[in-house]
């Protein structure tokens, strides 16, 4: 028996990921019975597999998603089979079982070439073939389920349960003196945790009858750049942050196109669904650093740091 009945049953798709990991975190704490699926649990885009997933439950929250950026430049019909497809399908089976969707997207859905902030509704236009995969998959949210479907847009993600730039900045800190790090992209960085527990008062919001369906950016408040992350990161945790040294995109060529400009507009929050927007990126890294994973690696860091 749930502890909390009336949230009914939840299935977190994508379960073994980060934020999966975190999103069923967070439903255990809130007393929310849930099962998560991983890849090997579920075929997104099987539909016999998924309608069978979400019979008898009241919201999904589908964190499964091809993730390779540069890798989708090679393979877009594979990633678009997971990240088109696949949601389509998903977004079917819950018309049919009306229940709700909330799907988890991107700022890669948007060009990067923007001033001030995306709002919500702003016109899409993504840069690289990952994007264009995730936007097929928030067109079929949209489209099939214009009332019980959330987009969840989020970008620059980090956390305990899987590869992060953060972590990565950790790890590097006990292995170079300096690092070089790019300070001409501007976003929003976002701890997966803070995430999934939105996810989840958005889902509660969306079965009381409080949250209008449509597209919400899932981004921490204020902006930087991977360099004011890299250096906020190294000067929470007891390191020099001038060991991060300023650069340029140029200087780190890759595969797929990254939008220059990734800072998120958070109207919706309230307009849809009366709840505030993400708090400001420094508090959340401040509190996920202070998490054992973090904690752990900063130490490691100073131990095997030479400066």
């Amino acid at each position: 028996m749930s502890a909390n009945p009336r949230a009914g049953r939840w299935l977190v798709t994508g379960a073994a990921g980060m934020l999966g990991q975190d999103v069923l975190a967070v439903l255990k704490d809130a007393g929310i019975e849930a099962v998560g699926l991983r890849r090997a649990d579920l075929d997104i885009t099987d539909p016999a597999a998924v309608r069978a997933a979400v019979e008898g439950v009241t919201v999904v929250v589908n964190c499964a998603a091809w993730t390779d950026v540069d890798g989708a430049e090679t393979a877009e019909d594979a990633a678009t089979a997971v990240n088109g497809t696949g949601v389509r399908v998903l977004a079917e089976a819950c018309a049919a079982a009306r229940v709700r969707l909330l799907h988890v997207s991107t700022d890669y859905v948007l060009p990067g070439d923007a001033t001030e902030p995306y709002r919500e509704d702003a016109p899409t236009g993504p840069l690289n073939a990952y994007g264009r995969s995730k936007l097929i998959g928030e067109q079929a949210v949209a489209e099939l389920l214009p009332q019980d479907g959330y987009v969840v847009r989020t970008a620059w993600l980090y956390g305990e349960h899987g590869p992060n730039f953060v972590a990565t900045m950790l790890k590097l800190a006990a292995q170079r003196e300096t690092l070089d790090v790019v300070d001409d992209q501007h976003g929003q960085p976002t701890w997966s945790n803070a995430l999934a527990r939105r996810l989840v008062e958005l889902g509660l919001a969306a079965l009381n009858g409080t949250a209008a369906g449509g597209v919400y950016h899932g981004t921490a408040s204020g902006r930087t750049t991977w360099m004011g992350l890299a250096r906020e990161a190294y000067r929470l945790s007891g390191l020099d942050p001038e060991r991060i040294r300023p650069t340029t995109s140029a200087a780190f060529v890759r595969p797929a196109a990254r939008p220059a400009f990734s800072v998120l507009g958070h109207e919706a929050w309230e307009e849809g669904a009366g709840l505030a927007p993400l708090p400001d990126w420094r508090e959340q890294l401040a509190q996920a650093l202070a998490t054992p994973a973090f904690t752990a690696l900063a130490a490691a860091a100073r131990n095997g740091s030479t400066g």
